[in-house]
């Protein structure tokens, strides 16, 4: 599975779940996507849904991406 990551760019009414200019993964969940939503593992550590406007796209070299999975594992 490919790792995607986006970021954080609005909470509001979910400020103990999500934490702006942070970059969460993202999980493919095609039945959220028709709904405006991302399913992102937030700072549970679980996955919920979210709006999708919460978050923006980031791109991450092979590099990077790999040395954050490393430190999730």
């Amino acid at each position: 599975m490919k790792h995607k990551f986006l970021i954080c760019v609005e909470n509001e009414g979910y400020e103990a779940s999500l934490e702006t200019r942070k970059l969460y993964e993202t999980l493919p969940d095609k039945e959220a996507e028709l709904h405006n939503q991302v399913r992102i593992i937030d700072e549970s550590g679980e996955d919920y849904l979210y709006p999708s406007n919460f978050f923006a796209p980031v791109r991450l070299s092979m590099q990077t991406r790999d040395k954050i999975l490393e430190r999730a594992a």
